[in-house]
């Protein structure tokens, strides 16, 4: 399987971006996925993470109620909507994947072993 992220890019505070995952060479809607990110010098961090097949999520506390994370099953693609972006929120961004079906949610890095190659966010003024 491949997963390829794209959405990124500078933005100052206060902004919003969507970030997109779109996924090949495996059957999407029997995998939780998540969205990481990492910044220079810092550990890979969970953002986001959704169910396989129902719109169950979890979130980061540092990014609760400003970013959404969403699955398009039909369209092979995860989606990470920010709002009210920071200058913390700069980052390296990741979506992640993993073949579970039910309850399965997870900021763990560990837990996933699809990975995408990233795209950057930086906010900055």
């Amino acid at each position: 399987g491949q997963l390829v992220e794209s959405g990124g890019g500078l933005v100052q505070p206060g902004s919003s971006l969507r970030l997109s995952c779109e996924a090949s060479g495996f059957t999407f809607d029997d995998y939780a996925m998540a969205w990481f990110r990492q910044a220079p010098g810092k550990e890979r961090e969970g953002v986001a993470s959704i169910l396989s097949r129902i719109a169950i999520t979890t979130y980061a506390d540092s990014v609760k109620g400003r970013f959404t994370i969403s699955k398009d099953n039909a369209k092979n693609t995860l989606y990470l909507q920010m709002n009210s972006l920071k200058p913390e929120d700069t980052a390296m961004y990741y979506c992640a994947a993993t073949r579970r079906t039910g309850w399965f949610l997870s900021l763990i890095a560990r837990n996933y072993n699809y990975w995408g190659q990233g795209t950057q966010v930086t906010v900055s003024s």
